[in-house]
């Protein structure tokens, strides 16, 4: 009953996984999209569960860093294939898949010149959106990537900007990429965009790098943020008369303290847009069976707006998330690679 609840005050539920078994489960109850990333393809092939369709691309001569790209993009399309009907029943509004480039773009252990890596978005972009139509793009809020949005849009793609932690971020995102989408050759008919905020890793920086906080706006602050943002993306999309919605994606919404209520941004994040939850959180919020109500637009007290404004420096939250966030892009991608390696060694010596 729960997702079911939550469904009804008007927010999309999208599975944090590509798991084919996961994504059943959800659909069933009523999420109506995905995401993978390598971490999640790592944990996939860990199960042993595709060593049968990891040794027909081993057979067929390719290196690793291939194999993972075309691993992931069988999955992501066995994903796309379930939420298909439902991109098609609402006119390409819902119904996605999230694909993510490659993250050793931004890979600080081998650099590479602005430059460079935003030409790779665009490339990879076009290459992996390439004749599927419920596949989003996702390309951080990085320099580069922020860099690539306009050219990116423009070429039709449907783009999901990830690792946003601050407005500065998606206000360049967004106008990017609404620059771009003026430009598409097909019109803007089929024109969808959206930003994907992180909530909990906010909330983990703030006890950790502004523990003066009082006890009413510790734990609040990624829920303030994320929140301000959802308002200021409304206000701008109200006007432009586009037949898709151009949404903010509540992403990190698991939570990070045991003591919190596991449904703690599911709740104050109910209402409107769409929640990528992780398959732990989707499965609390079924088990508490709660009848949820529309949050997403409610604020805490203004004495805690403003100590919050006060005592949060948005710039140093942005530069130290991002780069945590930067260096977690890369680091699953060179484990992906080397778990592939191993597993090409297990499976040729049990030949």
């Amino acid at each position: 009953m729960s997702l079911r609840s939550l469904i009804a005050t008007g927010t999309k539920v999208w599975l944090d996984s590509i798991d084919p078994d996961l994504i059943k489960i959800n659909y069933a109850r009523g999420a109506t999209g995905a995401t993978s990333n390598p971490i999640i393809i790592s944990d996939l092939i860990k199960t042993g569960r595709f060593d049968h369709a990891l040794t027909s691309l081993m057979d067929s001569g390719i290196d690793d860093s291939p194999i993972a790209w075309k691993i992931t993009d069988q999955l992501v399309e066995q994903a796309e294939a379930v939420f298909l009907p439902v991109w098609e029943r609402t006119a390409g509004n819902d119904g996605y898949v999230s694909f993510e480039l490659d993250p050793l773009l931004e890979d600080s252990a081998a650099p590479l010149p602005l430059e460079q890596r935003t030409q790779g978005y665009v490339e990879l972009a076009r290459q992996w959106s390439a004749g599927q139509q419920n596949r989003m793009i996702k390309i951080p809020a990085t320099p580069a990537g922020l860099a690539s949005l306009e050219e990116v849009a423009a070429a039709g793609v449907t783009i999901n900007v990830t690792l946003i932690f601050s407005d500065r971020q998606y206000r360049i995102a967004r106008e990017a990429i609404w620059r771009g989408a003026q430009r598409r050759i097909s019109g803007l008919k089929g024109f969808k965009s959206v930003y994907s905020i992180f909530v909990s890793r906010v909330d983990v920086y703030t006890e950790r790098k502004v523990p003066q906080l009082s006890a009413a706006a510790q734990g609040q602050v990624g829920i303030v943020n994320v929140k301000r943002i959802w308002k200021s993306n409304q206000e701008f999309w109200k006007d432009k008369g586009l037949p898709l919605q151009q949404e903010i994606i509540f992403a990190s919404t698991g939570v990070k303290k045991a003591s919190d209520p596991a449904d703690k941004y599911v709740q104050a994040l109910a209402g409107s847009d769409i929640q990528t939850n992780p398959p732990a959180t989707n499965e609390a919020v079924e088990k508490l069976n709660k009848v949820y109500s529309r949050q997403v637009d409610q604020l805490p007290a203004k004495e805690v707006l403003d100590e919050i404004d006060a005592k949060v420096d948005q710039r140093e939250l942005e530069d130290t998330l991002m780069a945590e966030g930067t260096a977690k892009f890369a680091e699953p991608q060179h484990a992906l690679l080397k778990l592939i390696a191993e597993k090409r060694a297990s499976l040729a010596a049990a030949e």
